[in-house]
């Protein structure tokens, strides 16, 4: 048998149990076997247990240098790089190595240092995200970190809650689980205390809760069997390992790497065997292609992209913004539609009791606040009730002062049908101070008023008003039940209105301005809320948010897809929506071609939340919501929101400045190269030169993520589209090209250049040119005039080209296999780069104008999506030891 380490002294014997084991014992042999009570263990015992096990966690959020850097090598660009170095070293030319070994270190230092800093700043943010859970130590309930839970801990779950470990029920009330992480089954399972008999299978253990899942509908109090790699959940997380699915952003990331290495493959076969035909030395010919090879790929990508994305990491962690994943921010970026509630977005997010307007005369407003207070899901039978892990109402029923005239002991629940999103209400059995027994259910006056036998119309009227006002309302009703002692559902019925209890959320201060930097940025606002839709326009027209159509949860069920598709257009609220009807608005958006994010904090959001492309959430969310979403705020903000939208948008506009000019250029050039190769009785320059070449130009363009991005770029999302890289490819590479047959026409007939002059000759006309176009590619306005570049970008672009013209007349240049060239050359080369930067801007207007609209991405999200972002939340900020 095995056992925890226990002290002696501590005269407790716990053993391991499987879960399985555990659902065939009782609740009382349960606690017995794992050396608890129903008050739950000494914190001491938990420290010795939390030793002895370990923490519950299942991920590390450790910005850990090994994966990092293992992300910078398994590049295919870089590969390229490994290859063709070790090719050149292996022929003896220890020039061709050395440069590309400078490429490299150059390429992986930079993307390294770089990534590695903004996930170093992702760390420091993710640790300050706490999933909590409420336990029993020392008898006293108190909140404890999930990766803090030992085995025999006691730990009280309600509606919504993920569940934190593999528990067995001690006592339930209406629990029901969602179990299709592990089962797959999308309906959710009954769970009661009374113990299993025989073999049974995962899914038949209904006394038994399993980390990962998530309370539906209910509560309950169990004790933790199993934590971390020893749960179910945590067994199958721990399969797929840290690697996580890919976005949309790595994909096309991807997909244009294997682009190149294809253009790269045919060029070099074509040069390879033309050099052989033309009787040229096989180690010369092959040593030439793999040059050509390297040329036309853009070696600093992966530098590139990882500093643009560190840098956006960093802004928004500034902002306090935690991106769960790097390239989350990528995503963000390409929102253009936002589905959000209303609790906290547009309004402040603190809910405030504010009146008890009884509608029958004998009751009171003392009377009613206090039905009010018995229909909470709060467990007062000990006097001191804490708002943790309550609704958002029911807290502000607790923190009223009113409530300090509330006596425990005048009242006893005998029994509670607890809140869920179909019914949105809350039942519960209490005996009075006068010994009667009532049956009260709070919720919302739309499913609360059609259960009452007689509704006055002073009520409804009433009720209007509030509406109207922009109030949050709750109705509460009653009846005598002489006799009972349990409830379920189907006692809500024959009741009489006691009256509303009335509450209040103010609209945000700056939450005005923030809709109108989300509308600037092309982005569509919607309202998702369970409140009644005229709360919710009440809200909006203060805002001055034209919200347009309204459609309640009623209406949707009403609609077939296609007439609610049809109606998603001009419909910005949906009001008194279930988390069911809130993931099918977002998946018919989504299949419009929209690309939606999903704001939610609330238990009903998570559903929606692994719906949306970019789920965010905030920190004070329910644990359900934080563990479903991409991106964290620290502070429930729109403002932050729009930012981080507008920094994923220039992150990518910047990558794809550095794609969009690598690819033409190099296109160009290498193009150049090939065809003199087959043309000229000699290379038109040699491998080593052309690899410096490329290593100078990447060098100025590293100052690309910080380069200012037009206004016009901002205001749509771009994606990936590697049909219009290869279109941009294929016509600005052959202008580059014909500049580069008029240089060669230069050297050979007006200069009658040497090999070691025309190389020299198109080196820096080569550097020149492809330089000094970043300036004309990476705006589609007149540059300088009316888009201005970075100065980073300006001064690191001439110095660039000063060192390109600089280099082939210095005494290095002999060594790299350069000759001096005339004075006339450069004055030839000044008209020449002034042509080229004017036929470029012809190009880019002609280009541009005949732009075709790119294609929707397809966007996927499978079971492992699912799984690694709710192992998440199981995640601690140091390396697991495995158990």
């Amino acid at each position: 048998m095995s056992q925890l380490a226990t002290p002696k002294s501590a005269g407790i014997t716990a053993r391991i149990l499987s879960i399985e084991e555990a659902a065939r014992l009782t609740p009382e042999q349960s606690l017995k076997e794992l050396g608890s009570t129903s008050r739950g263990i000494a914190t001491a015992e938990a420290r010795r247990r939390l030793e002895a096990v370990g923490p519950n966690a299942l991920r590390t959020h450790e910005a850990s240098p090994w994966p990092v850097l293992w992300r910078q090598l398994r590049s295919p660009i870089l590969i390229l790089l490994v290859v063709t170095a070790g090719v050149s070293l292996f022929l003896g030319d220890a020039t061709n190595s050395t440069v590309i070994g400078v490429i490299l270190l150059a390429s992986v230092g930079l993307g390294f240092s770089n990534e590695f800093r903004a996930e170093r700043a992702a760390e420091a943010l993710h640790s300050r995200v706490t999933h909590t859970v409420v336990v029993l130590r020392d008898g006293t309930e108190c909140q404890i970190g999930v990766v803090d839970l030992v085995p025999g801990d006691v730990v009280r779950l309600g509606l919504g809650s993920v569940i934190p470990a593999d528990i067995r029920l001690l006592d339930s009330e209406g629990l029901q689980c969602d179990e299709s992480i592990l089962t797959g089954e999308s309906l959710p399972v009954d769970k009661l205390p009374v113990p299993v008999t025989g073999d049974a299978a995962l899914g038949d253990l209904s006394c038994c809760v399993f980390m990962g899942t998530i309370v539906q509908t209910g509560s309950c109090t169990g004790v933790v069997v199993a934590t971390g790699g020893r749960a179910e959940f945590g067994r199958i997380a721990l399969g797929l390992g840290e690697q996580q699915p890919q976005t949309e952003f790595q994909v096309g990331l991807k997909r244009f790497s294997f682009l190149l290495l294809q253009v790269a493959v045919v060029l070099t076969t074509l040069i390879f065997v033309a050099n052989l035909l033309l009787g040229r030395p096989l180690f010369d010919s092959l040593l030439f292609s793999l040059a050509i090879a390297v040329g036309i790929t853009p070696q600093l990508l992966p530098a590139v992209v990882s500093t643009c994305l560190a840098a956006g990491t960093r802004m928004l962690a500034r902002r306090q913004v935690l991106v769960k994943r790097l390239v989350c921010i990528e995503d963000l970026g390409d929102m253009d539609v936002l589905v959000t509630d209303k609790t906290g977005t547009l309004t402040q997010g603190h809910i405030s009791f504010t009146a008890a307007l009884p509608i029958r005369p004998e009751i009171t407003e003392a009377a009613l606040f206090t039905l009010g207070l018995v229909s909470t899901e709060a467990d007062y039978s000990q006097g001191v009730v804490t708002s943790a892990a309550q609704n958002p109402l029911d807290a502000a029923l607790w923190e009223a002062p009113q409530a300090l005239h509330f006596n425990p002991a005048d009242h006893h629940r005998l029994d509670i049908v607890p809140f869920d999103h179909r019914r949105r209400r809350t039942t519960a059995l209490v005996t009075g101070a006068d010994g009667n027994r009532v049956l009260v259910t709070k919720g919302s006056p739309e499913d609360v008023l059609p259960l009452c036998r007689e509704v006055p119309k002073a009520a409804q009227a009433l009720l209007d008003h509030e509406y109207d006002a922009g109030s949050r309302v709750v109705a509460v009703a009653s009846r005598t039940a002489v006799g009972r002692e349990s409830l379920d559902a189907a006692d809500e019925r024959g009741l009489e209105l006691a009256g509303f209890l009335v509450f209040l959320d103010k609209p945000k201060a700056n939450a005005k301005d923030a809709l109108l930097d989300l509308f600037d940025l092309g982005i569509t606002v919607k309202i998702a809320t369970g409140d009644n839709a005229r709360v919710a326009e009440k809200v909006c027209t203060d805002l001055g948010l034209k919200s347009g159509r309204t459609l309640t949860g009623a209406q949707i069920d009403g609609f077939s897809d296609v007439e609610l598709t049809a109606a998603l257009g001009e419909t910005g609220i949906f009001a008194r929506v279930s988390p069911e009807q809130k993931a099918r608005v977002i998946s018919l958006l989504r299949q419009q071609g929209r690309s939606v994010g999903f704001l939610g904090d609330g238990v009903n959001d998570a559903l929606a939340l692994h719906h949306a492309d970019v789920g965010i959430s905030v920190d004070s969310a329910t644990d359900v919501a934080k563990d479903a979403a991409d991106i964290v705020l620290m502070d429930k903000d729109l403002a932050v929101l729009a930012e981080g939208v507008r920094e994923g948008r220039r992150i990518f506009a910047n990558t794809i400045k550095y794609v969009l000019m690598g690819t033409s250029s190099n296109f160009g050039n290498m193009f150049s190269a090939a065809t003199a190769s087959v043309v000229l009785s000699f290379l038109p320059m040699l491998p080593g030169q052309i690899l410096l070449n490329n290593l100078l130009y990447d060098t100025g363009q590293l100052a690309i993520p910080g380069d200012r991005v037009d206004k016009e770029q901002l205001l749509a999302p771009s994606h990936w589209n590697i049909a219009f890289i290869r279109r941009f490819m294929l016509v600005f590479g052959p202008i580059s090209s014909l500049f580069d047959f008029a240089t060669f026409a230069l050297m050979l007939l007006a200069f009658h250049a040497v090999p070691g002059e025309f190389r020299a000759g198109w080196f820096i006309e080569s550097i020149a040119t492809q330089t000094l176009i970043i300036f004309a590619i990476r705006t589609r306005r007149v540059p300088f005039l009316r888009s201005r570049p970075s100065a980073g970008l300006l001064w690191a672009s001439l110095g660039v080209v000063g060192v390109g013209v600089l280099l082939p007349l210095s005494p290095v240049g002999t060594a790299l296999g350069f000759d001096p060239l005339p004075p006339l050359f450069f004055a030839a080369l000044l008209a020449m780069v002034v042509v080229y930067l004017v036929l470029v801007e012809i190009a880019k207007k002609w280009f541009f104008s005949r732009q075709l609209p790119l294609p929707s991405p397809a966007r996927l999200r499978g079971h492992s999506h699912r799984v690694h972002r709710r192992a998440a939340r199981f995640s601690v900020p140091h390396p697991l030891v495995p158990g």
